[in-house]
């Protein structure tokens, strides 16, 4: 099942899905400074989705991201600082994907 997410206006492409109580998210491009605002929406209503569809962990690929700059980086940080502010039996684990040769 598709996961609805904010339109993007930045060269950022993302997108995500629901299956097996996994939401799985997919971002490509370049996560600089032009994404940040768009970044910080998508993750805020990822984190809606996932308590909404009362998901046990969220898979974030980052396999196809050629760059991301620290102030995007924060973005995943403040979403697992969401996580982890969450009651016990609400929080979700994270896995991120990463590209070893970017």
């Amino acid at each position: 099942m598709s996961v609805e997410l904010p339109k993007l206006s930045s060269p950022m492409s993302i997108n995500a899905s629901f299956a097996d109580g996994i939401v799985h998210v997919r971002l490509a491009g370049t996560a600089d400074v032009e994404a940040k605002p768009d970044l910080d929406a998508v993750t805020k209503k990822l984190h809606e989705e996932c308590l909404r569809l009362t998901a046990t962990k969220v898979v974030v690929d980052l396999r196809e991201l050629e760059f991301m700059n620290s102030s995007c980086f924060k973005a995943f940080v403040a979403w697992i600082a969401m996580i982890r502010d969450l009651e016990t039996d609400k929080q979700y684990r994270m896995h991120l994907l990463s590209n070893p040769n970017l």
